[in-house]
C-alpha cells in the first residue's frame, strides 16, 4: 500500500533546523554500504504455504499427555472447598493437580513480588484465575473434565474499575512514580490561561493469531525441555526452573516463531509454560498446553487502560507554560509489569512537546481483574493520546490550528531540550517531520476544504488532524538492555546464526540474516537462522521495547566481527598481504589482487585450525535511570515521525471510515525498507483499532464478556484507510552508533493511530462551530460518538 519515498526536509522558517545541519554519524565503517535491502521475510514462503512451523504443529511425541486449566468463577473470594473427585473420574482423565503437587515454587511473578501463584491456594483474586490442571490423553477430554469441579466460595468485595480502586484506596501494585521539573504549581498560578480536565483511555486485547501454547518433555536426571510460545525464552526458563525447583541449566526452551506476540507472550506465555512443565514432570510423558481462545482472553492480561487528570497552563498564542499530570492505571490483581509499563507513560507524557514546568504522577491500582501487562508501545501510546489532548485542549481555548500548537511547542534547543525526566533531547527533528508532512500530504488546504463541506452536509461530517511521535528506544529497566548470538561458519561456506530474540512475526530474524551476508558477502541461502534457545544463547531478554534489531543486530555483528577478523589474520599471514588488503565482497573475498570464493577462503582456514565460530555480546552505552529521583537517560536515541488522517462519521450511526492516511516515519537507516513498512502500516491499524473499535467489557460479577472475536471487534480489511501512504524519511541515519545506523520501528507506529482519534474529534468539533473541545474518551467507538454528539449538540452554538 506505501512506498518508500525519498524525501529532504525542507524548513518551512529560520527555527526549524535542517538534517543536514544537525552532525553527521562518527563512524563511516558502520554506515558505509548500510544494509538498506528490502529482502523478502525468512519465513515468508512457509507462512502463505501453511509450512511454517507453530508448537500446536509440531509431530506430538508419543504418549503425550493434555492439559487444560480449571478457572474460577469469581473475581475475589475465598476458596471452602474444592472437590475435583469428578475430574479425576472423568474419561480419559490421567491426574489432577493443585497448588499442592507444585515441586518447587507456586510464584511466576516476573518482578520478584511473590504476589502471582502459579495455581491459586486460598483465594481467587480475578475471574478466569487458574485453580487446578486437569492432565488427559485428549484435549476434548480434559476440556470437559475441567467443568465437573464443584467449587464452594466465600465471596469477598471486588474492585473492577479505576473509579472503585481510588473510592476504595485500593492498594498499588508498584511504586508510584513522580517526574518533575521547575516548580509547577507557580507557574500554573500565574498562567494567562489555564485549563483541566480528564481523559479515559481504553485496554486493548492482544489478539495474537496463535493463542499461548507450550509443549514440554521430561528428559534424563531432572531435564526438562520446554516449546513455548514466549517473546522472553530466559525468563520462561527461569520460571519452570522456579517451580520445579530445579538449576536452570536443566531447563531448555526453544522458540522457533510465534503467530504474534505484541507483548502478550512476554511475560503470560510463562504460566502455559510452566502449567505444562508441571505436567510432564508430574507424569513423565511430554504435556502440551494450548489454551482456548476463550480461556486465553479471559485468563491473560491486557492493554492498562487510564485514566488521566491534567492541569495545564498556556498563553494566547498556544505556548505551553506548565503541565500537572495524574496518570491511573487499572493493573489487575499483581504487579507483572504494571510498574515499568506505568513509568514509560509517564515518559512519553510530553510526547515531541516540551514543558517549561511540569510534573507528573502515577498511580498503580491493584483491582480484581486480569494482571495487566505488556502491550506494543508499553505504556508510551497511553502517555502520548494523553499528550495529545491536551494540544488539542490548548488549541479550542486559543482558536489556533492544532498543529501550530504542536509545532510552538515541539522540543528545541538550548533550555528547550530537557525532559521531565532530565534527559536531553539531542535529536528532535519532530517540527521538521510535521512540517514536510504537512506539505506533502496538503494538510492546511484539505483543513480548509473539509471545514466548508462540513457546513453543508447534516449526517456525514469529516475530520483531519496531523499527529508526531517521539519514541524513546531501550528497555527502562537497564540490565535488560543486553544481548548474546552465536555465529557458526561451516567448512562448506554457510553460515547459521543463532542470537537471542524471538521472531513473531515482525521481521527480526530477517534482519539478522541480512547483517551476515552484508559482512560476509554472502546470498541469503548461505545463511540460516535457528531457533532462539537458552541452550545455546543464555540469559536473553525479552523481544520487546523495540529494542529486537538494535541489541541483537549489534551481538551478532560482534560474534560475525571476531569470526572475520581471524579470517583476515589467516588470509594476510598465509598469502603474505597487508590485512587492509582482505575485503569480503558479494563476489567473493579479494585477497590483496587475487578473488576467491568464501568457501575457499574457510576451508583453507580449517586446515590451518582457525577457529570458524564465536559469541557476539552487546549492551547498550549511555544510559541510566533511578527511579527514586525521577532522573536519568533512560533512553539511547529516540524515534520520530508523523501522521495525517482523515475521516468521515456517520452522525446517525456514529460509524467511523478512514478516508486517508499519510505517514512519514524516521527508521534511520533502514535495515529492510519494505518490512519497516509493513511494520509500520501494521502498527498504525492495531493502534487506530485500539482508539476506535477495541472495547474490553467486564461485567458486575467481574467476568470479560468480550472474550471472544464474536464479542471483541479487531480491525478488518474493510477498516483500513481507502488511501493510505507510508514514506520512510531518507538522508537522516540515526545519530547514536546502532547497528548500521537504524533505528527500532517496532513500537513507535502504533502511535501514528492517535491521528484518527484526533481526526474524529475535529469532525465532532464541527458540531459546535470548532468552538468546544469534544473531549471524546477512547475507544472512540459509534455509541462513544453518538453520545459525544449528543452532549455537544445540547450545548450553546456560537
Amino acid at each position: 500500500m506505501g512506498e518508500t519515498v525519498k524525501m529532504q526536509i525542507s524548513p518551512a522558517d529560520a527555527d526549524v533546523k535542517p538534517f543536514e545541519n544537525r552532525g553527521t554519524p562518527s563512524d563511516p565503517a558502520i554506515i558505509e554500504g548500510g544494509a538498506s535491502t528490502s529482502l523478502k521475510h525468512e519465513s515468508a514462503r512457509m507462512h502463505v504455504s501453511g509450512e511454517a512451523t507453530y508448537i500446536d504443529d509440531m509431530p506430538e511425541p508419543r504418549g503425550l499427555v493434555h492439559v487444560v486449566p480449571g478457572l474460577s468463577t469469581k473475581a475475589h473470594a475465598r476458596i471452602l472447598s474444592l472437590d475435583l473427585d469428578a475430574v479425576r473420574a472423568a474419561p480419559g482423565v490421567i491426574c489432577v493437580l493443585t497448588h499442592k503437587d507444585v515441586p518447587g515454587h507456586n510464584q511466576v511473578s516476573p518482578v520478584g513480588k511473590n504476589d502471582e501463584p502459579l495455581l491459586a491456594e486460598d483465594i481467587v483474586s480475578y475471574y478466569g484465575q487458574p485453580i487446578f490442571i486437569v492432565i488427559a490423553d485428549d484435549r476434548q477430554n480434559a476440556r470437559k473434565a475441567a467443568q465437573l469441579a464443584r467449587i464452594t466460595y466465600e465471596e469477598l468485595p471486588a474492585i473492577l474499575t479505576i473509579a472503585q480502586a481510588r473510592e476504595a484506596g485500593s492498594a498499588l501494585v508498584w511504586r508510584p512514580l513522580e517526574m518533575k521539573r521547575g516548580n509547577v504549581d507557580t507557574a500554573l498560578s500565574k498562567a494567562p490561561k489555564r485549563l483541566n480536565g480528564s481523559i479515559t483511555i481504553g485496554g486493548q486485547e492482544h489478539f495474537y493469531l496463535e493463542g499461548q501454547a507450550a509443549l514440554a518433555q521430561p528428559g534424563e536426571e531432572g531435564e526438562m525441555r520446554v516449546w513455548s510460545s514466549t517473546q522472553h525464552p530466559t525468563e520462561t526458563q527461569h520460571m519452570v526452573a522456579h517451580v520445579l525447583d530445579r538449576p536452570s541449566n536443566l531447563v531448555t526452551v526453544e522458540i522457533r516463531r510465534m503467530g504474534g506476540g505484541f507483548g502478550g507472550k512476554e511475560t503470560q506465555a510463562n504460566t502455559p509454560a510452566c502449567l505444562a512443565a508441571l505436567a510432564a514432570n508430574a507424569t513423565g510423558r511430554a504435556a502440551k498446553m494450548r489454551l482456548d481462545r476463550d480461556d486465553d482472553m479471559i485468563m491473560t492480561g491486557k492493554r492498562h487502560d487510564f485514566v488521566v487528570d491534567y492541569d495545564v497552563g498556556f498563553d494566547e498564542t498556544g505556548h505551553i507554560l506548565a503541565v500537572d499530570m495524574v496518570l491511573a492505571a487499572r493493573c489487575g490483581w499483581s504487579a507483572d509489569l504494571s510498574g515499568p509499563v506505568i513509568d514509560r507513560a509517564l515518559f512519553h507524557a510530553d510526547n515531541a512537546y516540551f514543558y517549561p514546568d511540569v510534573r507528573f504522577r502515577s498511580e498503580p491500582l491493584k483491582t480484581n481483574t486480569q494482571s495487566n501487562t505488556a502491550y506494543r508501545g508499553f505504556g508510551g501510546p497511553q502517555g502520548i493520546v494523553a499528550a495529545e489532548r491536551v494540544i488539542e485542549e490548548i488549541a479550542f481555548a486559543t482558536g489556533l490550528d492544532p498543529l501550530d500548537v504542536r509545532l510552538r511547542n515541539t522540543y528545541g534547543t538550548g533550555s528547550r531540550d530537557i525532559t521531565p525526566y532530565h534527559m536531553t533531547v539531542e535529536d528532535s527533528i519532530a517540527s521538521e517531520i510535521m512540517t514536510q508532512l504537512a506539505e506533502n500530504c496538503d494538510y492546511r488546504a484539505r483543513r480548509h476544504a473539509l471545514r466548508a463541506s462540513n457546513t453543508h452536509s447534516p449526517y456525514i461530517r469529516r475530520g483531519i488532524a496531523l499527529t508526531p511521535v517521539k519514541f524513546g528506544i531501550s528497555f527502562t529497566a537497564t540490565h535488560y538492555n543486553q544481548a548474546g548470538a552465536l555465529v557458526h561458519v561451516y567448512t562448506d561456506g554457510s553460515v547459521q546464526v543463532n542470537h537471542g530474540g524471538t521472531e513473531m512475526g515482525q521481521g527480526l530474524h530477517t534482519k539478522m540474516v541480512q547483517i551476515a551476508m552484508r559482512e560476509f558477502g554472502l546470498t541469503e541461502d548461505r545463511v540460516r537462522i535457528t531457533a532462539t534457545t537458552t541452550g545455546k544463547v543464555p540469559n536473553t531478554s525479552a523481544t520487546a521495547a523495540s529494542s529486537g534489531a538494535d541489541l541483537n543486530g549489534m551481538a551478532v555483528l560482534d560474534a560475525i566481527s571476531k569470526i572475520k577478523q581471524r579470517l583476515v589474520c589467516f588470509a594476510a599471514e598465509h598469502w603474505e598481504i597487508a590485512e587492509g588488503d582482505v575485503l569480503f565482497l558479494p563476489e567473493g573475498v579479494q585477497v590483496g589482487e587475487a578473488l576467491i570464493s568464501f568457501p575457499a577462503l574457510v576451508k583453507a582456514a580449517y586446515f590451518a585450525r582457525v577457529s570458524l565460530s564465536s559469541n557476539g555480546f552487546y549492551k547498550t552505552p549511555k544510559i541510566s535511570w533511578n527511579p527514586d529521583t525521577g532522573r536519568g537517560r533512560p533512553f539511547y536515541y529516540f524515534a520520530y515521525g508523523a501522521a495525517c488522517a482523515e475521516v468521515a462519521i456517520d452522525l446517525l450511526t456514529g460509524e467511523t471510515r478512514i478516508e486517508r492516511v499519510d505517514i512519514l516515519h524516521d527508521a534511520g537507516q533502514s535495515l529492510n525498507p519494505a518490512i519497516d513498512i509493513g511494520q509500520i502500516e501494521g502498527g498504525f491499524i492495531q493502534g487506530a483499532g485500539w482508539l476506535t473499535m477495541e472495547e474490553l467489557v467486564w461485567d458486575k460479577a467481574g467476568h470479560l464478556r468480550t472474550h471472544a472475536p464474536s464479542t471483541y471487534k479487531i480491525p478488518a480489511c474493510s477498516d483500513r484507510p481507502r488511501i493510505f501512504n507510508v514514506s520512510l524519511l531518507e538522508a537522516a541515519p540515526n545519530r547514536e552508533a546502532t547497528i548500521f545506523r537504524s533505528k527500532a520501528v517496532g513500537e513507535p507506529p502504533f502511535v501514528h493511530g492517535v491521528a484518527v482519534l484526533q481526526a474524529i474529534s475535529d469532525a465532532l468539533a464541527s458540531l459546535n462551530n470548532y468552538t468546544v473541545c469534544p473531549q471524546l474518551d477512547t475507544p472512540a467507538t459509534p455509541e462513544c460518538i453518538l453520545r459525544t454528539a449528543e452532549r455537544l449538540r445540547a450545548l450553546p452554538v456560537p
